[in-house]
C-alpha cells in the first residue's frame, strides 16, 4: 500500500522550535507558563477524501497494543482458551453495536460500514482463523494475546505480499479484528470522540475504518495520519463521510501538539500547523468556494455531457463492489464501465458457483435499467486462488508479469466457463458486455469466444434463458502488446477500454507502489500517449466504441486530451462524475483535437504537460 504522495516529499516551514529541541518535542518552559508559540509549519501526504477543516487538534494514541508473550504450563491451556472465546464473543457483541450505530448514517457511509463489519464479524466466526488461534495456544503453549498476534501477523503478511491493491487492503482488515481481539484480551479502552470541541481535527499514527465510522462529523471536522492509502476502506469511509483527510504524512507525529489550529486540506494532500493570519484566511476562502462548487455540480446530474461545439460525451461508472451502485446512479452514471469481479472470489476459501455470479450480476444489471454494464473477467493471478482452485501454481518473482487474467482464466477454461455463463443468464436481464484484461494477442480473444460459443449452446440444450443476442465482447488496452497490435484487435473485438494505469506502468516499467521510482509514473509520457492513439485510432478506424477507464479518465486535467484524441467514452469513480461533466460542458471539442494534435507532436513530458495545463488554464 502507499502510503506517500508520489513524487513528494514532506516538508516544514518556518520552524522556532530551538535547533537543540529533538524533533517533535517542544521546547523546554519554566514551571507553570505556557510552552512559546511555533511558527506555521506545512506537511504533505496524500490527498485521500476531498475538502478543507480548520480546527483544534486532537492528538489520537496510537491503535497497537503491546503484547508481551509468555509460556503457559499445559494445564493453563484451558484457561487461556477460555479468555480468547470470551474475546471473541466481546468483539462480535462490539461488531454488532457498531452496525447498529451504522444504520444511522445516509447514503454510501452505511453502505461501506456495512459491508465492513459483516467481513469483520466473518472473520470473528471463521474457523480458520479461530481455529488456527486456538491450536496456536495448545500447541506453542502460549497466552492468548501472543497466540492472537502471532496468527494475525502471518495472515496479514500473506496478504502484504500480494501483487493485488484489493487483496492487500484485506491484509489491514485482518490486522483490525485481530488488534480488536487483543484490546478485548488486555482490557484495553476505545476512546470515542464524542467529547471532542466541535470542528476538531484528528491527529494519529493510524486511523481504523472503524474510528472512523466512530467519527460524528458534526464534531469531527476531518483527520490527518502518519501511515494509509487511498484504496483503503478508512479513505473510502471519509470520502462517504465527507470528512476531508489527509494520509500518509510520515513526519506528522510529533509535528502537532493537542490545540495547535490545524487546516487538513484533502483534495491536494497538504497539512497546515499554526497557519499565519493570511494563510488561515487562504484556506477559509476556499473552503467557501468549495462549498459553493459542490452545491453548483449536484444540480448536473441530470444534464448531459456535451460540448460547447454540441459534441456528446458518454460518462459512465467504474464499480469494485456493488454497494457502490447507489453512488453510481446517485452521480449520474449512463452506466457501468467497468465492473470488476473480483469481489466474487475475496474472503473465501472456494470458487463461487454460477448461480451465486448469476445473482450479484443480476442485481447490478438491474439497478442500471437500460444502461450498458460492462463485466470484467477475473483480472487477479493463480497465486492468489490456489487453495480455492485446488491445483498447485509456482510462486513467481514478479507476479504482475506472471500467470494471472485472462492468461489464467484460459488456463483453468472451466473457471472462465462458469464466469462467461453467469454473465451470459445475467445479461438476458439488462445490456451487459464482456470486458477482457491482460489481452496481448488475437489469438486469446478467438479463444474466448469459442468457450463462450460453447457456453451458450449448452445453457441454451438446458432451456436457461440467456442473453440474446450474445453479448459484445471486448478488449482491455492495458500492455504495450495490445496497443501496438491494436488494427487487428479491433478486427476481432466488439470494443476497446483503455486501462491507463497498468499501460501507462507496463510502457514505463514502473511500479507505483515503489516509493523510490513512484516519481517516474507520468501518463503524460511521450510513449504512453502514442501508445493511446494508436489504440484509439485503429478503434476508429474500425467504428468500434473506445472508453478509457483509468484514473485520467476521472482526472478533469486530462479531459480535454482525452476528447481531443478522439474517445467519446470515459468511465471512473462515481465521485469523479460530476466534476468532469461541469469540464466538458465548458470545452471546445474543436479547440480541444487541435490542441491534442499538438501535444502529439511533442517528445518532451515537461512541453506536454505546459501545452496541456496552459490550455485548461485558458478554456
Amino acid at each position: 500500500m502507499k502510503t506517500e504522495k508520489p513524487g513528494k516529499k514532506t516538508k516544514r516551514a518556518k520552524t522556532k522550535a530551538p535547533a537543540a529541541t529533538p524533533r517533535g518535542q517542544p521546547a523546554a518552559t519554566p514551571r507553570g507558563q505556557p510552552p512559546p508559540p511555533r511558527g506555521q509549519d506545512v506537511f504533505e501526504g496524500l490527498g485521500v477524501s476531498p475538502g478543507i477543516a480548520i480546527g483544534p487538534a486532537h492528538l489520537r494514541d496510537g491503535g497497537d497494543v503491546q503484547v508481551i508473550e509468555r509460556r503457559i504450563a499445559k494445564r493453563e491451556a484451558e484457561g487461556e482458551l477460555k479468555r480468547f472465546r470470551d474475546a471473541i464473543a466481546q468483539s462480535l457483541r462490539q461488531v454488532a453495536k457498531l452496525k447498529n450505530k451504522a444504520k444511522t448514517f445516509h447514503g454510501t457511509a452505511a453502505e461501506e460500514l456495512g459491508y465492513l463489519l459483516d467481513a469483520h464479524a466473518h472473520m470473528l466466526k471463521s474457523r480458520s482463523l479461530v481455529g488456527g488461534i486456538e491450536k496456536n495456544i495448545q500447541e506453542r503453549l502460549c497466552n492468548a494475546e501472543a497466540a492472537v498476534m502471532d496468527e494475525i501477523g502471518g495472515i496479514a503478511r500473506n496478504f502484504a505480499e500480494m501483487d493485488d491493491a484489493y487483496l492487500r487492503l484485506r491484509g489491514q482488515e485482518v490486522r483490525e479484528v485481530g488488534l480488536r481481539i487483543v484490546r478485548n484480551l488486555t482490557k484495553a479502552s476505545f476512546s470515542s470522540f464524542d467529547r471532542l470541541d466541535p470542528g476538531s481535527i484528528v491527529i494519529a499514527e493510524e486511523v481504523t475504518p472503524a474510528d472512523t465510522a466512530l467519527m460524528d462529523p458534526r464534531i469531527v471536522g476531518g483527520f490527518a495520519c502518519a501511515i494509509g492509502g487511498a484504496e483503503g476502506h478508512t479513505a473510502i469511509m471519509a470520502r462517504s463521510l465527507g470528512l476531508p483527510a489527509v494520509l500518509g504524512v510520515g513526519a506528522l507525529i510529533g509535528g502537532v501538539r493537542n490545540g495547535d489550529i490545524v487546516i487538513i486540506d484533502g483534495s491536494n494532500g497538504v497539512v497546515v500547523i499554526n497557519p499565519t493570519a493570511a494563510c488561515r484566511s487562504g484556506y477559509e476562502r476556499r473552503r467557501k468556494v468549495l462549498a459553493r462548487e459542490t452545491q453548483a455540480l449536484s444540480r448536473l446530474r441530470n444534464v448531459e455531457p456535451v460540448t460547447r461545439d454540441g459534441i456528446r460525451v458518454t460518462l459512465q461508472a467504474n464499480l469494485e463492489l456493488p454497494r457502490e451502485i447507489g453512488q453510481a446512479v446517485a452521480a449520474g452514471a449512463e452506466g457501468i464501465g467497468l465492473l470488476r469481479t473480483e469481489f466474487l472470489f475475496m474472503n473465501r476459501d472456494d470458487l463461487p458457483g454460477e448461480d451465486e455470479q448469476t445473482a450479484a450480476l443480476s442485481e447490478i444489471i438491474e439497478a442500471m435499467p437500460g444502461r450498458p454494464v460492462t463485466v470484467r473477467t477475473l483480472d487477479i493471478g493463480g497465486e492468489k486462488l490456489t487453495s480455492s482452485l485446488g491445483a498447485h501454481f509456482t510462486e513467481t518473482s514478479n507476479p504482475a508479469l506472471g500467470l494471472r487474467a485472462i492468461r489464467l482464466s484460459l488456463k483453468e477454461p472451466k473457471l472462465l466457463e462458469t464466469q462467461l455463463a453467469a454473465m451470459l443468464r445475467a445479461g438476458a436481464k439488462g445490456n451487459l458486455r464482456i470486458l477482457l484484461p491482460m489481452i496481448s494477442a488475437v489469438a486469446e480473444v478467438k479463444e474466448v469466444r469459442k468457450i463462450l460459443a460453447k457456453v451458450a449452446a449448452r445453457l441454451k440444450r438446458r432451456g436457461v434463458r440467456i442473453a440474446d443476442p450474445l453479448p459484445p465482447l471486448g478488449v482491455m488496452i492495458e500492455i504495450p502488446g495490445a496497443a501496438l497490435t491494436a488494427d487487428a484487435l479491433a478486427q476481432a473485438a466488439d470494443f476497446f477500454a483503455i486501462g491507463s494505469n497498468d499501460l501507462t506502468m507496463y510502457t514505463l516499467a514502473i511500479d507505483r507502489g515503489e516509493e523510490s521510482v513512484a516519481h517516474l509514473y507520468n501518463p503524460l509520457h511521450p510513449s504512453v500517449l502514442r501508445l493511446m492513439q494508436f489504440a484509439i485510432e485503429a478503434a476508429l478506424r474500425a467504428r468500434i466504441p473506445v472508453s478509457i477507464c483509468g484514473e485520467i479518465a476521472g482526472d478533469v486535467r486530462f479531459t480535454a486530451l482525452n476528447l481531443g484524441l478522439g474517445v467519446r467514452e470515459l468511465s471512473m469513480g462515481a465521485n469523479a462524475l460530476p466534476r468532469i461533466k461541469s469540464r466538458i460542458l465548458n470545452l471546445d471539442m474543436q479547440a480541444a483535437t487541435q490542441r491534442a494534435q499538438m501535444i502529439m507532436d511533442q517528445h518532451d513530458t515537461g512541453r506536454i504537460a505546459a501545452l496541456l495545463d496552459d490550455f485548461n488554464d485558458v478554456s
